[in-house]
């Protein structure tokens, strides 16, 4: 089985390095000539698609995504497990039902309501994105709020009676304990809008100039493009894995259980 996952990556991989030019498929599994003048054109021919500026493009809005989606999720999270307020179970029971739906059905209205802002044109189309993939993310707070059900209050408690205020108390023994939970939850977040294509196609529409990743690979794959940029599209591919491994690379080292001797006797 892990034989028939990785074959097609393997693939992927050797025909970005493919140097010879026969149209956009080859009948040998890998290539007969390695270059890099895939990579290398890749960034720098921009005549008809400028995937550099793609790139840093879902670079920027998945960065902010993330931070703003961490945060509210965290916030939330905390909120409705260890604060009682008026409502919260309607609240939890309401974002539950929502979230039984999938964010695009409400797509169309979505794009209208941002065209009546007026961002979705010029230089306003990556502020649309960070809203979209931002702006509904404490509704998926059931996970981070599970894990956080599992922390003894004791440990609150102590806190308080140390002289520790809410927001000590949140950021200096919830935070801490919830750092698998966190980690997961940044690289979620990320990972979104780094590969979504169906909002980024909607709000972008034509204007290339603001086209995401995902958007771009799609676009190297239609009749005008295939021929010339296959080997491109297998490059571009590869590329867009490289922040997901690092991200995860970097905060690996955290997503362990943090529980263990919290709380003795």
């Amino acid at each position: 089985m892990c034989i028939i996952w990785v074959l097609p990556f393997v693939y992927l991989v050797a025909h970005s390095f493919r140097g010879e030019s026969s149209g956009s498929y080859s009948k040998f599994f890998f290539p007969q000539e390695w270059t890099f003048d895939n990579y290398i054109a890749l960034f720098t021919k921009t005549d008809t698609l400028d995937f550099k500026s793609m790139f840093l493009n879902t670079l920027f809005i998945s960065s902010c995504a993330c931070v703003i989606s961490t945060f509210m999720v965290l916030s939330v999270s905390y909120c409705t497990s260890r604060i009682k307020w008026k409502m919260r179970k309607p609240y939890m029971n309401m974002a539950m039902i929502i979230g039984l739906f999938p964010g695009f059905m409400g797509m169309i209205a979505l794009y209208f309501l941002l065209k009546a802002m007026g961002l979705t044109e010029g230089n306003k189309v990556p502020l649309a994105l960070i809203l979209c993939f931002s702006a509904g993310s404490g509704a998926g707070f059931y996970v981070m709020k599970g894990y956080m059900d599992t922390i003894p209050k004791a440990l609150d408690e102590a806190a308080y009676m140390d002289g520790a205020t809410r927001f000590q108390t949140y950021i200096k023994i919830i935070l801490p304990l919830c750092k698998p939970m966190i980690v997961y939850q940044i690289i979620t977040s990320f990972m979104g809008p780094w590969m979504d294509f169906i909002l980024g196609k909607m709000i972008c529409r034509t204007n290339i100039k603001y086209f995401t990743v995902s958007i771009g690979l799609w676009t190297m794959l239609d009749m005008d493009h295939i021929n010339q940029w296959f080997t491109r599209f297998c490059a571009g591919a590869v590329c867009v894995a490289i922040p997901i491994s690092v991200l995860y690379i970097i905060t690996q080292r955290f997503y362990q259980e943090a529980m263990s001797g919290s709380v003795k006797g």
